[in-house]
């Protein structure tokens, strides 16, 4: 058998992983060749992505490997980074955490009803969509957007310094709120409209393109945006499924063979990003475990250190439905001292208090389970479609805890697994631009044969229906 290897360089908002897939012709075989931390930076009050050293990180990682068949990078959403005429970066990237945007939707809103905006865009409204970081650079005359000459996503912008491609990406474009979907292009009447130059946005390809080569290797665009390719590794063999892209976000949606930008949509605030082979990823974003994330690190620098096995331990044995939260209340969207502010949100809507490590984890995960059956249900009544199990995919998956409660709440079964979904996803697309897996259907059920999935089925369904019923 010859065995082929792809290189799947997976950036996410906490870390950054160089991984080999190794294809036998009949598995798939995962390999971590090197993994670093991505830590923002913070200078002069602005919140920067530190490309510079990803970007050194990449390369480190790459030269540990043997040799490889090609090359594909995938990262977080929403974020850009602008280049002058010869190509060099103007600053570091702004993160879509950055305050900066605060109040931009409001801004843009007074420029463009909200309504022709869902209609052209179909996504989501979020202060973290690139949108509104470009629309802060217009209201505060920066002198970026007059001197910029290309646009590229954080994804195009790796891809441009492995290989001199300037493009995006289709599925890294789309989460932007500046793609039109139905055109299958740039939404330029709305940059017209809030005086966003359209000349530095470059051809929009899609995943499964080759765009040069690193060293004589190969590079491909894969699905970029790491959720898309963490949908492409869902090991479905029926279409009767939800998945959930599980991390620092949770990304709760359904794959479909059309777009859904309609009253009902619109109302519920639901996105249509691009998806593999001419999909679409129907899908809300949720504020995922990034709520734990910055409760484990305000107790890390109180000097109460917590794994994550020991922080699921803590949660499972703490009470249950002491409190419920909306994981996606605005006073949880900027990092800071997490705990507090759960509990300060307990106490505005006269609940029981929260105070152990483990009772605060709890609430966390309660509330995240019950958030998602109240988006499942919107995303069943307004696509029609039947959704008999959840995928759980992403390092989410390896939450035990989580995926029982999300089990309980929604009382369908829950599979989980792969836990590195985006660098399977990525991979995957690789080979089968190299013509080494036929389709996704094929990948997919090799996939399935490939790695350990766990199942949970619902308990409790009594008790959880309850507590939907107050959430």
């Amino acid at each position: 058998m010859s065995l082929k290897r792809v290189l799947a360089i997976d950036l996410g908002a906490e870390s950054g992983r160089v991984m080999s897939l190794n294809f036998d012709s009949t598995l798939f075989r995962m390999e971590e060749i090197y993994r670093f931390p991505n830590v923002p930076v913070n200078a002069g009050g602005t919140l920067n992505w530190n490309v510079l050293s990803l970007w050194h990180e990449i390369k480190t990682g790459i030269a540990k490997t043997v040799a490889h068949d090609s090359i594909g990078i995938d990262t977080w959403g929403t974020d850009f980074a602008l280049l002058d005429r010869e190509g060099t970066l103007l600053s570091n990237p702004i993160h879509y955490r950055d305050p900066c945007t605060e109040g931009m939707i409001e801004w843009v809103l007074e420029r463009i009803p909200k309504k022709i905006l869902y209609s052209r865009t179909g996504v989501q409204f979020m202060r973290i969509n690139g949108l509104y970081r470009l629309a802060y650079l217009v209201k505060n005359e920066s002198p970026l957007l007059s001197t910029a000459s290309t646009f590229l996503t954080i994804a195009d912008l790796f891809n441009f310094w492995l290989c001199g491609n300037k493009s995006c990406e289709f599925t890294h474009a789309t989460t932007q709120q500046i793609f039109n979907p139905i055109l299958g292009d740039w939404d330029y009447e709305t940059m017209k409209s809030l005086e966003i130059r359209t000349d530095i946005f470059p051809e929009v390809l899609q995943p499964g393109s080759k765009i040069g080569h690193y060293h004589n290797i190969p590079i491909i665009l894969t699905a970029s945006h790491d959720t898309a390719s963490a949908v492409v590794s869902v090991p479905a063999i029926q279409k009767d499924f939800a998945f959930l892209s599980s991390g620092t976000w949770s990304l709760l949606g359904l794959e479909l063979d059309e777009l859904i930008i309609n009253e009902d949509a619109f109302h519920a605030n639901f996105t249509n990003e691009g998806g593999f082979a001419g999909t679409n990823r129907f899908l809300k974003n949720i504020s995922g475990l990034w709520l734990m994330q910055q409760c484990l690190k305000t107790w890390r620098e109180n000097g109460k250190e917590y794994t994550f096995n020991h922080s699921i331990e803590l949660a499972g044995a703490a009470p249950s439905f002491k409190a419920i939260i909306d994981p996606d209340s605005p006073e949880f969207m900027l990092a800071g001292d997490m705990p507090l502010k759960i509990i300060n949100f307990c106490k505005n809507t006269n609940q029981s208090i929260p105070l152990s490590p483990g009772e605060i984890l709890r609430v966390i995960y309660e509330s995240l389970a019950l958030k998602y059956r109240y988006v499942l249900e919107l995303l069943v009544n307004i696509s029609g479609k039947e959704v008999r199990k959840l995928h759980v995919v992403g390092g989410g998956s390896r939450n035990n805890l989580l995926n029982q409660f999300c089990a309980n709440a929604m009382n369908i079964p829950v599979i989980a697994g792969p836990a590195e979904a985006t660098a399977f996803g990525n991979g995957l697309v690789q080979l089968i631009s190299l013509g080494e897996v036929r389709n996704i259907s094929e990948g997919r059920e090799i996939l399935a044969n490939s790695v350990n999935l766990k199942i949970f089925e619902p308990q409790q369904t009594e008790l959880w229906e309850e507590q939907f019923q107050s959430f």
